[in-house]
């Protein structure tokens, strides 16, 4: 059989696609396949925001993954719940546990479980009339309109000092995650942007020595990217832009990476304040095996001992089909 689209990615954009897919462009539900190695869709997802102990997301309510923008703020208005448990100042910004919950009913308004194959797409040949997409697993299956939609939440970026680090480094997006301690400890958090200043938070909250450690100053801004490339004001441009290469250094520039929503960065400047956290603004050079745990060694000549290290350093900026920007 030969579908009419392939989506490869099953997390935020891949799920919100097949629904646009499905009520907007008049695709039967049988015709879309959605291909991802997790046993549900959205998985990284969900396992990602839940390590970093997120509470409310960064974006407002109307990006979510339902055709219609207003759809959460809708079934927000349905439910006998405080506005102020589902949505945070400012530009109502729903909780983790609320948008997680109207995803659930996007995916079972389409059926969308239904069409994920669990698998990992490793090659693809085209032809005249079809796309034909191998999966790990020997399956092949076959498609008019194949869609990317795998993101880099697979890539996470390791600095390469911490390559000898051993069990007691981890990063907090390995997809085999299992680094939050299980008893009280000292941690070094490595990063400058919000998934840091989130996962330091929560560290502190549950009661350990906490140090965030990153190369620059803190780094406030309320969304990821400028709103204006919501709109016409810097999507013409982008449009545009026929050259691809030129298009991915354009989103690369336009991103605020590193930085933190004025609510998070409040609530670290507080912890910070009241010695709950302690801040260390210096890149790091090398790290050493000490035998009750890891000395870090700073640019500036100082050194840092903690029991663990959890980097949240982001993903690396590899593209599909391409190299690192």
């Amino acid at each position: 059989m030969i579908f009419e689209w392939l989506i490869i990615g099953g997390g935020i954009h891949g799920v919100h696609i097949a629904a646009r897919l499905i009520d907007e462009a008049d695709v039967k539900a049988e015709n879309i396949r959605i291909v991802d190695p997790g046993k549900n869709l959205l998985e990284r997802w969900k396992s990602c925001t839940e390590t970093t102990g997120m509470g409310f997301l960064r974006s407002p309510s109307v990006h979510n993954l339902a055709t219609e923008p207003m759809s959460l703020m809708a079934l927000a208005e349905s439910l006998d719940v405080p506005k102020s448990e589902l949505f945070a100042p400012p530009y109502n910004r729903p909780s983790l546990q609320f948008f997680n919950e109207h995803c659930a009913r996007v995916i079972s308004r389409f059926n969308l479980d239904t069409l994920h194959v669990q698998g990992r797409a490793i090659n693809a040949k085209m032809t005249c009339d079809y796309s034909q997409i191998e999966l790990c697993s020997g399956e092949e299956i076959f498609a008019k309109n194949v869609v990317l939609a795998m993101g880099a939440s697979e890539q996470p970026f390791w600095p390469k000092w911490a390559n000898n680090g051993g069990d007691r480094v981890h990063h907090i997006f390995d997809p085999k995650f299992q680094g939050m301690p299980t008893k009280r400890e000292s941690i070094a958090v490595v990063g400058g942007g919000i998934s840091a200043g989130q996962v330091a938070l929560r560290l502190q909250k549950q009661g350990n020595e906490v140090h965030l450690v990153s190369r620059h100053e803190i780094r406030e801004h309320q969304f990821d990217s400028e709103p204006g490339w919501l709109g016409p004001r810097y999507m013409n441009g982008f449009s545009k832009e026929k050259d691809f290469n030129i298009r991915r250094k354009m989103i690369t520039h336009a991103r605020h990476r590193g930085s933190l929503p004025p609510d998070v960065n409040n609530s670290l400047q507080q912890a910070i304040i009241c010695d709950q956290i302690t801040r260390h603004e210096c890149g790091i050079s090398n790290l050493k095996l000490v035998a009750d745990g890891i000395c870090l060694e700073m640019n500036d000549g100082s050194t840092l001992q903690v029991e663990r290290i959890l980097l949240a350093t982001g993903f690396a900026t590899n593209r599909p089909g391409g190299g690192i920007c």
